[in-house]
């Protein structure tokens, strides 16, 4: 499975962040390794520099192999709980679509 992570211009995008992300989704989704060819993580702080609550946004979007993308979002005042959050979404969605599949 690819992981590729984006980000808005509001948050820095660097190295360590990327490495995080990558090893979370990775880690979190490992078991639809055979199900999904690709995640894409989108990251943006929809506030930018202006105070706010739940402005930090993460988008996961799954290719799933044979399959439409399906696409989960989460809202939370950190980046790394809007990612947790959106994980959870996108394995329940994932656990849905397999199981529709393995019924029919």
């Amino acid at each position: 499975m690819t992981i590729i992570l984006n980000t808005d211009k509001n948050i820095e995008g660097h190295e360590r962040l990327e490495s995080y992300v990558k090893d979370t989704v990775n880690a979190e989704l490992e078991r639809f390794n055979d199900y999904v060819t690709r995640i894409e993580v989108h990251l943006s702080d929809e506030n930018g520099d202006k105070e706010g609550g739940d402005d930090k946004k993460c988008v996961l979007e799954a290719r799933i192999k044979g399959k439409q993308p399906i696409a989960v979002t989460s809202h939370d005042d950190a980046v790394e709980r809007a990612l947790y959050s959106a994980i959870e979404k996108m394995q329940t969605s994932l656990d849905k679509i397999k199981s529709k599949a393995a019924n029919h």
